[in-house]
């Protein structure tokens, strides 16, 4: 299966989840990993799976993967399989009420993300999800590259 995984990662917690997901997913001749700012739009082409990740900024995914995803044309992820993470604090985290708060009413980037991957055609394959930070700038919770493997092996 022609996997591309596309991350942003302003700390290096979303691209550790990327590559988690890529070993857990295939061979490096079937998956290839790519920073949002490099991708080519030509690497759409032929690809089975696309897994999208960012993480959330302002209650929603960077602004280089909302321009990624603004750019797929319509209906050019027709017939491929998408899925969507973020890198994320957990609720019980945030010290602030007022952000708990609004975290509660936007929430994270990871919905958005696969509603965009939708409406550009995709066939969503499972459940958008979020990995924890222990802060703003991480590092990654204990186990969440391995909760992110075993996320990625409902994608096979």
């Amino acid at each position: 299966m022609k996997t591309l995984i596309i991350y942003d990662s302003f700390f290096g917690n979303t691209e550790q989840v990327a590559k988690a997901i890529s070993e857990a997913i295939g061979s490096a001749s079937e998956v290839k990993v790519c920073k949002v700012g490099e991708v080519k739009r030509e690497q759409l082409n032929g690809i089975n799976l696309l897994i999208v990740g960012s993480p959330t900024r302002a209650f929603r995914p960077s602004p280089a993967t909302n321009k990624f995803l603004k750019n797929i044309p319509a209906n050019s992820l027709n017939g491929v399989k998408a899925a969507s993470f973020d890198t994320r604090m957990s609720i019980e985290d945030i010290k602030v009420r007022i952000l708990r708060f609004l975290v509660n009413m936007f929430g994270y980037a990871a919905k958005p993300i696969s509603e965009k991957l939708r409406k550009k055609g995709a066939e969503i394959a499972v459940s958008p999800e979020g990995f924890l930070v222990n802060d703003t700038k991480g590092p990654l919770k204990e186990g969440e590259l391995e909760r992110a493997k075993e996320w990625a092996k409902k994608l096979k």
